[in-house]
């Protein structure tokens, strides 16, 4: 066999495949007695066809079929004579100017090698560790959120405040005539949440129930609706009730209703902040991750194989259209290049991670993956259906696995580089400061 390896331009590489047409022929007819057996053919008993007729329906068939088998496994053997990493999947074309008499037929594989990736002294980078340390004032604005989760709402004869729920009717117009959506009765908004327009909101503020206003606002540009965008209007507003908020008291009743089961308040406050650390270390563990991708990113030098990129394309366009599909969206016309940077920085770094870890040995063992399990699973009413739910199925389990083994990636760099602790308080932490 004949498999001549030709370096192309970057990661491309073609080999040059000759196969046998005696011994390709020789299975085609084997292929075609087995199957002449059994086959069913208008004029025929089951498997009483001739076989010249059975050669005239399935020949082409049966030799694509096993051209196609052979071609792949000549292909086999060529890349491990050659100790060739294949990125992607070969493009086979036959040579040109061979006669169909040939005794052999030679074949043009194109395909993408894996890249070499060359990582650069890490120790001159730097990553910053966020330190947090939970307080008691951190569950008490978690405790606050809740309750306002289960807020009740009262009528007020006072002005409407930011937080109060106002019902109104209301009437619209852009150059002094009624537009779609511009007129409504009934209306309710809690003011401040960003239902309304942000000038329509401090319009409503100051409000009683019974007042009348009218006052001129102008549309965002990026207004959904695009015949409103960037226009002027004027609204006239009758206030018809305005409804302060009522928290429920943090009692019995409360932590019953968060599922502590016997009411108690310390111990629903002890559940918050395990949630609040669990959120903390999450988060500090993802600001690590950030760091650690970029870093590597900026310190590695290697090509990419554009077949890679075109399927992680492919893949992101795919959940995309997924998503908008299960989420009632429109399925807008997806371009390609609005995914290509983001499918060329994952597979960059995906080859990146792939040779620190066979490098360095980095191993997900089963202690790091039930830790991981479980913590996910600590998220859920019924944490142990969780944990079986994972070890069920292989392909969840494999995700934890990368899950893992990217951890050590991040605990392999941080061995590397300077990293630098930082005092941060929870809000900080999760970008509310």
């Amino acid at each position: 066999m004949q498999a001549n390896l030709e370096v192309l331009e970057g990661l491309v590489r073609r080999l040059d495949i000759s196969v046998p047409m005696g011994q390709l022929e020789t299975e085609v007819q084997s292929r075609l007695k087995r199957l002449a057996r059994n086959v069913k053919m208008d004029g025929f008993r089951p498997g009483k066809a001739p076989l010249s007729a059975v050669a005239r329906q399935h020949g082409p068939g049966v030799r694509q079929e096993v051209l196609g088998e052979t071609l792949q496994m000549r292909f086999g053997e060529a890349v491990q004579a050659h100790q060739l990493k294949i990125a992607g999947y070969p493009r086979f074309e036959p040579k040109a100017g061979q006669g169909d008499a040939a005794a052999e037929m030679t074949f043009s594989a194109s395909f993408e090698v894996y890249p070499e990736v060359k990582i650069d002294d890490l120790s001159g980078g730097k990553i910053s560790r966020p330190v947090v340390s939970l307080n008691d004032a951190d569950v008490l604005k978690t405790l606050e959120v809740l309750q306002k989760q289960r807020r009740t709402f009262e009528s007020t004869d006072r002005a409407a405040i930011e937080g109060d729920l106002v019902k109104f009717d209301y009437q619209g117009t852009v150059d002094g005539a009624a537009f779609e959506g511009g007129k409504g009765e009934d209306f309710a908004a809690v003011i401040g949440e960003g239902r309304l327009l942000k000038d329509f909101e401090q319009s409503l503020t100051g409000l009683k129930a019974g007042d009348s206003k009218g006052f001129d606002l102008t549309f965002p540009a990026d207004y959904a609706a695009r015949e409103l965008a960037g226009k002027a209007a004027h609204f006239e507003v009758q206030v018809k009730d305005v409804q302060a908020p009522v928290l429920p008291p943090v009692d019995t009743e409360f932590a019953r209703a968060l599922g502590v089961e016997d009411g108690d308040v310390e111990k629903l406050k002890a559940e918050v902040r395990s949630n609040l650390e669990r959120e903390a270390k999450r988060r500090v563990q993802a600001k690590l991750k950030e760091q650690t991708m970029e870093l590597l990113l900026q310190k590695s030098t290697l090509g990419l194989p554009q077949s890679l990129v075109a399927m992680e394309t492919e893949r992101l366009m795919k959940m995309t259209e997924a998503d908008m599909q299960s989420r009632g969206v429109q399925t807008m016309k997806l371009s390609a290049d609005m995914f290509t940077g983001q499918a060329e920085r994952r597979v960059r770094l995906g080859l990146i991670l792939a040779e620190i870890v066979q490098a360095h040995k980095l191993v997900a063992q089963p202690e790091q993956i039930r830790s991981l399990i479980q913590e996910q699973a600590q998220s859920y009413e019924e944490p142990e259906q969780v944990v079986q739910w994972y070890y069920q199925s292989p392909e969840r389990m494999q995700e934890i696995e990368s899950l893992a083994l990217e951890e050590n990636v991040v605990a392999w760099v941080a061995g590397q580089a300077q990293v630098e602790d930082v005092t941060t308080s929870f809000e900080e932490l999760m970008g509310r400061a």
